[in-house]
């Protein structure tokens, strides 16, 4: 009988089995970095809305703080000048209220504003919700926070 070369069934089943299990090390690791970078990228998602609505503040002071993320926002080209209704201060990503597995909004008044920024799946895109007013310090909630950001929440360290 001549021998046959390659691997035998057992072999690859070990190889498989080894491979499973770093991948079942592997994963939640994985998991945990994209939803820390999601809470990263929704932490400079607020600073950016915060940055805006100081600008657009300066820039229309008639108006007050912009009313909504939309204001903040726009499409702006070569041949489109910013207004106080299309600011063209944020991405208009942003402006849409949705990125990076967050979901954000901003209501503001003459002189007052909050932003807010909510995971989309809350432990699938991110743990925390994060919301700031008008002193401009981003704000940890933890919870989802839709209805106002009191400033009573623990800053970020």
């Amino acid at each position: 009988m001549r021998k046959q070369k390659g691997f035998s069934l057992i072999e690859l089943l070990i190889v498989v089995a080894i491979i499973l299990i770093i991948a079942a090390i592997a994963i939640p690791n994985l998991l945990r970095a994209r939803i820390a970078a999601n809470e990263s990228s929704a932490v400079a998602s607020i600073r950016t809305v915060n940055t805006a609505m100081i600008s657009y503040n300066s820039a229309y002071p008639t108006v007050g703080f912009a009313a909504t993320l939309a204001t903040l926002g726009g499409t702006c080209t070569g041949t489109v000048t910013p207004a106080s209704n299309t600011a063209c201060l944020i991405d208009s990503q942003l402006a849409s209220g949705t990125k990076s597995g967050y979901t954000f909004a901003a209501t503001g008044t003459a002189g007052s504003y909050f932003a807010y920024g909510n995971p989309v799946n809350l432990n699938s895109t991110g743990v925390n919700s994060f919301c700031s007013i008008q002193d401009a310090v981003v704000r940890k909630t933890g919870t989802s926070s839709t209805a106002s950001c009191a400033g009573t929440e623990p800053p970020l360290q």
